[in-house]
């Protein structure tokens, strides 16, 4: 695997809390806009995990890897558990990172919580490997995420709010650069902050972008209904600039999930 994780394996799982409309639901006092049901990054955490008794799982491909012409994947299957709005929310996941031999797996785990007011904290571990192989190592990761309440963000026929962002900062692979960058001249180390922004336009989609400590990402989620079970799909093209990879490269993520 070629650090895949910095492309695929965070939009994936983001892609989870797309399936637990209570994700981020409280009681509140006053009326809450909480988020829309697209994708809220491309390649970094939000802190809306799945929770609730929500199974998800999903996959994605990168094309071309970083300093190859191939295209690599990853799938994901997690499970969400607890209530963040009542005590926390578990998110765990086990992740596919070569699936050419189905031979490379890792985990991660991701604890949320609900602070009220479409807002939410989240603490995770991401890339344990499970099996050997791999080459991006774990990374820690601390993220604060909030839907905007002003009334030019709020989607009034949904009642959702069409602006999110987070900001983070996480270890390993939000900081450290790759063997292959490092040789071609890109220096050791990135920012170890990390952020995206999300916002949905002619209330169809998310337009994205993130910052995920080594490159800057855009693109597109959106989500879609079979009778009842989303399929949430992100498009986008990550290392917009010359700070880490030998050049832009597409990715594309979709995912689904149920409640058990």
């Amino acid at each position: 695997m070629k650090r895949l994780q910095n492309y695929l394996i965070p939009a994936i799982v983001g892609l989870s809390a797309l399936h637990n409309p209570q994700t981020a639901a409280a009681e509140p006092a006053a009326p809450t806009y909480l988020p829309n049901n697209y994708g809220k990054s491309l390649t970094t955490p939000v802190a809306w995990g799945a929770s609730n008794n929500v199974i998800f799982m999903g996959a994605g491909i990168t094309a071309p890897s970083p300093y190859t012409k191939g295209t690599d994947g990853a799938a994901v299957l997690g499970v969400g558990l607890g209530d963040p709005a009542k005590n926390l929310g578990v998110q765990l996941s086990v992740t596919s990172i070569d699936l050419s031999q189905w031979k490379e797996y890792s985990a991660s785990f991701q604890l949320s919580r609900d602070l009220g007011n479409a807002s939410a904290i989240a603490v995770g571990l991401q890339n344990v490997m499970i099996t050997t192989g791999g080459d991006s190592g774990k990374s820690y990761f601390f993220v604060y995420s909030h839907g905007a309440q002003g009334n030019p963000f709020i989607n009034k026929s949904t009642g959702d709010s069409k602006l999110t962002y987070s900001i983070g900062v996480g270890s390993g692979t939000y900081g450290k650069k790759s063997p292959a960058d490092v040789l071609d001249g890109k220096g050791t180390y990135g920012t170890y902050v990390f952020g995206n922004v999300a916002y949905e336009v002619a209330r169809s989609f998310n337009v994205i972008t993130d910052w995920n400590g080594l490159n800057l990402n855009a693109g597109l989620s959106k989500t879609f209904y079979i009778s009842s079970l989303p399929i949430g799909i992100v498009v986008g093209v990550a290392d917009l600039t010359k700070y880490s990879g030998d050049g832009p490269r597409l990715i594309v993520s979709g995912g689904t999930g149920f409640t058990f």
